[in-house]
């Protein structure tokens, strides 16, 4: 716990690496620079709302189609 503090502490499951320990403050530092956002379809900016209706999605596989009936 205290090493996180100087730097992340990896941890290893099957000698690969699977989770990482930080500093709190590094933590939050990291969140404040994630601008991701997900949202409702209620939520969508009009832009991306007109984009996502005149997409051309005729590359996909019609198979996926199965998936939202």
């Amino acid at each position: 716990m205290d090493q996180s503090g100087k730097a992340p502490v990896f941890i290893t499951r099957h000698r690969r690496a699977y989770r990482v320990l930080i500093d709190f403050e590094e933590y939050e530092r990291l969140k404040a620079c994630d601008t991701r956002r997900a949202y409702f379809s209620y939520e969508l900016p009009e832009q991306w709302a007109d984009a996502l209706e005149n997409a051309d999605f005729s590359h996909i596989d019609p198979a996926l189609d199965k998936l939202m009936d």
